[in-house]
């Protein structure tokens, strides 16, 4: 349970002490992507790349939510900082769910995105259903354990053909019927305003407050200073 502030104190709270968070990936489009979205949310983002390399952990969960705990519970304890991480994928209903939470690995483990639109593109040769979905789950965690958890999901449908240059991993084969063309020929704002993980981080950007006072509540004593920008041992 989260125990609210008066809104003055916590906005005061935000103000003087910006919350470290640690982002659990290294790649440059995802990271890019959060920050915008999370661009008037009062923290210091970083990712791991920002950091020595630590242990990866085996993302060997059955559902999005398990993967998405696993990373964020293992980045803030090794470093010491609270860390988000997100788990997610595209579900194609004709493939029975397939890629899913091996989205990533999709095509095998040195497959390029362009190597795995090919792979989803010449599995769906010839199939008239094209429905898919993106679905993705944030997890927040602390080193002690305990995590909030976000998820959304958007509908789409799957290309014939790789269409547009922007964004990253399926994006060029995913079409979005909100905005009339795939997710490789949208900006970043018109992405995130209808995507998984637009839809999953609005709902982190409306609970920011409750977000941070629960931080403050659950990081351990010598950490919580850390986090909250008073330095890190």
């Amino acid at each position: 349970m989260v125990f609210l502030r008066d809104e003055e104190e916590t906005r005061n709270l935000m103000e003087k002490l910006p919350v470290v968070l640690v982002l659990a990936t290294t790649n440059p489009g995802k990271t890019a992507e959060i920050r915008e979205l999370l661009e008037d949310f009062p923290i210091d983002i970083k990712n791991l790349n920002d950091f020595g390399p630590i242990p990866p952990v085996e993302e060997d969960g059955d559902t999005f939510d398990e993967n998405a705990y696993k990373k964020a519970s293992w980045t803030a304890r090794v470093l010491g900082y609270p860390a988000m991480a997100d788990d997610s994928g595209l579900v194609v209903e004709a493939l029975d769910g397939r890629p899913g939470v091996h989205s990533a690995r999709y095509g095998g483990e040195n497959a390029t995105d362009a190597d795995r639109c090919a792979k989803l593109l010449d599995e769906m040769k010839g199939v008239e259903n094209r429905a898919a979905a993106f679905e993705c789950v944030i997890s927040i965690a602390v080193p002690t354990g305990p995590a909030l958890t976000y998820e959304a999901r958007c509908e789409g449908r799957i290309t014939e053909e790789p269409v547009g240059e922007k964004g990253f991993g399926y994006d060029p084969v995913f079409y979005s019927p909100e905005l009339e063309k795939t997710f490789a020929q949208a900006t970043p704002r018109e992405k995130n305003a209808v995507s998984h993980r637009g839809k999953a981080l609005a709902e982190v950007k409306e609970e920011a407050e409750k977000i941070l006072q629960w931080l403050e509540i659950h990081m351990p004593e010598p950490e919580r200073a850390g986090c909250l920008g008073g330095g890190h041992k």
